[in-house]
């Protein structure tokens, strides 16, 4: 079972990797911009709305995000259609803001941590983390991947993914002994 979940984490990791260097560092600066502005309005002008002061970073953020990602990272992957791209793009990153802005929620309202560090962590650390995993697979298959699919280096990058789920569909285990039914008594 190692074997095959290693065998899989290596095969993802050397299809990827490409893009993941180039998405750290867009991921990067965008970090740098996202944290530089939410900072500032915790500090600031919305010291006492913290969520509204995470999403209105994280807008600011994505919109450098989406030209770098557009301009660089995926420039080879870009859609002929600019706007559908943009509004994927816009609600991939609605979603990985959703994310952030509910670390943030649950850190301030649920936790009940109100100081400016606890909320940064939980929005600017823990939030941008999570949300960045969500946004990179979103990109690499929703938005950015309808041209992937026509690039002969990743014309299989699907087929793989439906392999490997056909596959671990394939074999129930059993819930009584923890091993797979071989259909021998």
């Amino acid at each position: 079972m190692f074997e095959r979940i290693s065998r899989k984490l290596a095969g993802l990791i050397s299809l990827l990797w490409r893009e993941v260097a180039k998405f750290g560092v867009v991921g990067g600066i965008a970090f740098i911009i996202d944290s530089g502005i939410y900072v500032w309005l915790l500090h600031g002008p919305m010291s006492d709305s913290q969520v509204k002061a995470k999403i209105i970073a994280g807008i600011v953020a994505t919109l450098f995000s989406w030209v770098a990602n557009r301009f660089w990272t995926f420039r080879h992957r870009r859609q002929a259609n600019v706007a559908r791209e943009l509004v994927m793009f816009l609600i991939m990153n609605a979603i990985g803001l959703g994310i952030a802005a509910a670390c943030v929620w649950f850190t301030k309202y649920v936790l009940n941590l109100t100081d400016p560090t606890s909320v940064f962590i939980a929005g600017s650390v823990v939030g941008l983390v999570l949300g960045t995993i969500f946004r990179f697979f979103a990109y690499r298959f929703w938005v950015f991947g309808a041209e992937m699919d026509q690039e002969g280096k990743f014309a299989h990058d699907h087929e793989l993914l439906a392999h490997h789920e056909k596959t671990a569909g394939t074999q129930a285990v059993s819930p009584d002994t923890g091993t797979i039914p071989t259909g021998k008594s």
